[in-house]
């Protein structure tokens, strides 16, 4: 038999200590960059945004590739990257952590705009209260704490 598997993954997760350093002209090198190393990983990417603190991923894996190794070759390598090219000069780490949530085929459509749209979004909203409703809408325990 075959496998066969089809999970979407809203991955989160901020620069160390929520630092606003992305640069918005930067940004979408970052994005390919990362879009890069999914696609090298077997994944494929439906979309990615973020803001000055935070990156949103939206995608799929292959059943061979373990979530938190993704997350963290991301990481790694877009850190060595951004500091080796210069790219968002006041950039120091990605925070400890992330936040990963599955997501329906029903859910897709809506999901791509909402990672689209992280700009607008983020003129209404934090980060720590859009986080803080991605975990309760998962039905995920988190300590207060680790929001800050």
């Amino acid at each position: 038999m075959s496998t066969f598997t089809q999970i979407y993954y809203h991955i989160v997760f901020s620069t160390k200590n929520r630092k606003p350093v992305l640069l918005a002209a930067q940004r979408e090198p970052l994005f390919r960059y990362i879009w890069g190393i999914i696609k090298n990983n077997k994944g494929h990417v439906y979309r990615i945004n973020g803001v000055e603190d935070h990156l949103h991923i939206f995608t799929s894996l292959h059943p061979t590739v373990c979530l938190a190794d993704l997350v963290k070759t991301i990481k790694v390598s877009t850190g060595q990257w951004m500091k080796g090219e210069g790219l968002c000069p006041d950039f120091s780490h990605w925070q400890e952590g992330y936040g990963a949530f599955t997501h329906s085929n029903a859910e897709k459509d809506a999901l791509i705009p909402y990672v689209r749209r992280q700009e607008e979004h983020h003129k209404k909203t934090t980060f720590q209260d859009e986080l803080r409703k991605l975990l309760v809408d998962a039905g995920v325990e988190y300590d207060e704490q680790y929001l800050v």
